[in-house]
């Protein structure tokens, strides 16, 4: 396990994406946290901003009752903030919001109303620092990641091919992309460090095929290497089978099943990793308690594949899965920009 110390290094990695994010002196940022959050995350990002002679307040929050039949993990949807207008407000009225909630505020109901009062925000992912200090954002890769979104939101048709069995095909008429490099530079802009990936939420009744999930593959809620495949069936969006025999698919089962909800069979986000610093492999050096799996999200060239809550195609649930792929030729109304698990062209 790593020690949980402030490192001066830490603070100089930290000022440094607090930078990139255009926070200077006499700016107010706001440090969310809750009761459960990571304690060293927090002091970090207090240090690095007082040094940098920014105004800081702490909102310090009471982690919420579990209400969940199943531990929950990873999914951008923190429900520490409870709706309570007082926080919002003061969230809202800050120059950023340094998210380091433990699930983070991605997909929380709350961030609209955050971002309407002109704050930006970082997600700070609940990694140990030694994670977050591999991952520090480069700015060469916004170019790349607006690349990748231009691409996603003009296509029509993506498909998704790998030796292992993937045959899947999303008709992406009308569909936003999105992406994120790691840092927000501008009011009402959102990002999550690590970063570095291109993404959308698919329309309702749009997906469909069968994704093969191959020995060493990854199920980021489990945080957990693959050793025996596991073969969706995916039919308007829904996964309708679930098809593998051992541990790996038993856990995906049963876990996905005790939600009792429909909606945590449906699709979430799709899209590809764009980050080269990311490793894949680097799940394997750490305790669990000592990643969130958010660099797995973003290594370079990995099919991104994601269950549960997708507002676009007005669905809600707390069930969630992220599924990154390798090996996987992802092309875009039949241009390969993914080619077995390596991006291609202006991607790359």
């Amino acid at each position: 396990m790593i020690v949980d110390r402030i490192e001066g290094k830490w603070i100089d990695m930290f000022q440094s994406v607090f930078e990139l994010c255009n926070i200077e002196r006499g700016d107010t940022a706001a440090v969310l946290s809750e009761t459960q959050s990571r304690g060293l995350n927090v002091q970090l990002a207090e240090l690095a901003l007082q040094r940098m002679g920014v105004n800081i307040f702490h909102v310090k929050l009471v982690s919420p009752a579990q209400d969940a039949p199943v531990p929950v993990r990873s999914t951008g949807a923190s429900g520490a903030v409870q709706g309570l207008k007082p926080v919002v407000a003061a969230l809202g009225g800050s120059t950023i919001v340094v998210d380091c909630t433990v699930e983070g505020l991605l997909h929380a109901p709350e961030l609209p109303d955050i971002l309407k009062g002109g704050a930006r925000l970082l997600m700070v992912s609940n990694e140990h620092p030694d994670v977050l200090e591999r991952l520090v954002p480069d700015p060469d890769l916004v170019p790349k990641v607006k690349s990748g979104i231009k691409m996603l939101s003009g296509a029509e048709k993506m498909t998704v091919m790998s030796d292992a069995g993937t045959e899947l095909t999303v008709d992406l008429t009308d569909t936003r992309g999105a992406g994120v490099w790691g840092f927000c530079d501008r009011p009402g802009h959102v990002a999550h460090w690590p970063g570095g990936l291109v993404l959308c939420f698919p329309k309702a009744n749009t997906v469909n095929g069968r994704l093969v999930m191959a020995a060493g593959d990854v199920n980021l809620t489990f945080k957990r290497y693959l050793e025996s495949p596991i073969t969706l069936t995916i039919e308007n969006d829904y996964v309708t089978d679930i098809a593998g025999t051992g541990l790996d698919a038993d856990l995906f089962r049963e876990y996905i099943a005790a939600w009792g909800d429909r909606e945590a069979y449906a699709v979430s986000h799709i899209g590809w990793g764009m980050n080269p610093d990311a490793r894949w492999d680097s799940l394997a050096m750490y305790d669990k308690r000592d990643v969130n799996g958010t660099e797995l999200r973003a290594f370079a060239g990995n099919f991104l594949y994601s269950t549960g809550a997708n507002e676009t195609a007005k669905r809600y649930t707390a069930g969630h899965f992220d599924l990154p792929l390798r090996n996987c030729t992802i092309s875009l109304d039949g241009d390969v920009v993914v080619d077995k698990g390596v991006l291609q062209g202006d991607l790359a």
